[in-house]
């Protein structure tokens, strides 16, 4: 620990603080429940010895918490995002962590408040980095999710360093991680398993790590293997040519992949962020025209290709539109923040999803790709937004990457985010000590500290 910078420590406890507010405000939600009533019946409540956040003493197998504690900091997309190799860490690396702190516990074993954060940072760390050795975001153009394909990298580096493996043990892994390795894009068409699809890296990663440390072996340089290995497969038809395998250590070690980590601000994914920014800043410039919503004729927004690939698609006015459809959707986005000013839980309700202003709004939202974007990777988040009235009046909007990466959020933003998504779920005194011990979590003995408080059952924040 000691080789890792002092401000790289305190972002990372603050980061893990948004992922346990993620977590908590997503372990009862509606789609969180229908997973956790199939798990428990493939496992009865209680059989396990791992904590699953906030179904109180309905413990599971390390695998199956992991799997749906993962699925939980999904639950509303307000999880973090790596703005240059697409993932949510905290949703692949907590709930591994998380599981693998009990693997020993009944041998008296304990996983030490340093232990954990140590083994987070790595996690942060080499994850990212394979996605930058595929070219970063262009795995989402070529139909990938690619959290599902980093993922299993990220959990098993952090279990791997979290249980003392040795390094032979350590590429078993990973061997075994990787060919584990997958996930489609379509999922975010309205499928549940969205929410679920950086759950199986989780697990996967835990899994491997298990195997390996009994010396079941996995694929050696499983990276850099020409015939079958990661890069040479996953790097097929990639857009910018071959992989770049110098990216997984190119500085490692001093350039540090968590500063690239991002925290949300608005409840929908990455590439939505700077639509609504867009909006809101006109919303602020031009608050009484803003108003005249029915006489918009047309709204134009320009994106790089992979945020136009993941967002830019137009609901069918034929089928209603879903939670995670809207969630995903920048037409959405774009309408619900012109009409509540501002894209939060709420505007996720099944009630707000098919109000006839908000589904007029869309259909006069027109995404296109701007290859401006694409040619440079700062603006690969950017936005540029055009509306027009029948008036003829015609504002527009540059966004060159959202609130929460330009500015960063800091890590008092990041409290405030927490204190404010658990308001009304956890009570005040559970709140406060929870803060208190993840913001202190190197003092921990023992990591179970943490979990106790996580475990009692909480609210749904939509019901």
């Amino acid at each position: 620990m000691d080789d890792v910078p002092q401000d790289v420590q305190t972002r990372a406890k603050y980061l893990v603080l948004d992922g346990i507010a993620c977590a908590i405000v997503g372990s009862h939600l509606p789609w969180s429940e229908i997973a956790a009533k199939a798990i428990y019946k493939m496992e009865p409540p209680g059989s396990g010895s791992s904590t699953v956040i906030g179904w109180n003493g309905r413990n599971l197998s390390p695998m199956s918490a992991a799997l749906l504690n993962s699925t939980f900091i999904q639950g509303f997309e307000l999880d973090d995002y790596h703005s240059i190799a697409p993932q949510h860490s905290n949703a692949i690396i907590i709930p591994a962590l998380f599981s693998a702190s009990k693997i020993d516990a009944d041998d008296g074993v304990k996983m030490t408040g340093k232990d954990f954060l140590l083994s987070y940072i790595i996690g942060c760390e080499i994850g990212p980095r394979v996605g930058e050795a595929l070219h970063g975001a262009e795995l989402l153009t070529r139909g990938w999710h690619s959290g599902a394909l980093q993922g299993p990298t990220s959990s098993a580096g952090a279990v791997s360093k979290a249980l003392h493996l040795e390094p032979y043990q350590i590429e078993d892994a990973l061997g075994i991680a990787c060919t584990q390795a997958g996930g489609l894009m379509a999922a975010q068409f309205g499928s549940m398993a969205k929410r679920m699809q950086h759950g199986f890296p989780s697990r996967n990663g835990l899994f491997s790590v298990l195997l390996a440390r009994e010396g079941y072996t996995g694929i050696k340089e499983v990276y850099e293997t020409p015939y079958g290995g990661f890069l040479s497969c996953f790097g097929q038809g990639a857009p910018s040519g071959d992989p770049i395998p110098e990216a997984i250590i190119k500085n490692l070690g001093s350039d540090w992949e968590l500063w690239h980590i991002q925290v949300k601000l608005h409840a929908c994914m990455a590439a939505l962020q700077s639509p609504i920014d867009c909006v809101e800043n006109l919303q602020k410039k031009h608050p009484e025209k803003m108003k005249e919503l029915d006489h918009i004729t047309k709204i134009e927004t320009k994106h790089s290709k992979p945020a136009l690939e993941h967002g830019g698609w137009k609901p069918s006015p034929d089928k209603p539109l879903s939670s995670l459809g809207a969630q995903m959707c920048i037409p959405y986005a774009t309408a619900a923040q012109l009409v509540d000013g501002e894209v939060l839980m709420a505007q996720f309700a099944s009630d707000k999803l098919h109000r006839p202003i908000v589904k007029t709004l869309m259909e006069k939202v027109d995404p296109s790709n701007d290859p401006r974007f694409d040619s440079d990777k700062n603006l690969e988040f950017a936005t540029e937004m055009t509306i027009t009235f029948d008036d003829g009046t015609v504002l527009k909007e540059f966004v060159k990457s959202p609130r929460g990466v330009t500015p960063p959020c800091s890590n008092e933003d990041i409290v405030e985010k927490w204190r404010s998504l658990v308001r009304g779920v956890l009570d005040d005194e559970r709140r406060d000590k929870i803060e208190k011990c993840v913001l202190n979590i190197e003092t921990l003995e023992d990591i179970d500290e943490l979990l106790k408080l996580l475990e009692p059952t909480v609210k749904s924040p939509i019901t």
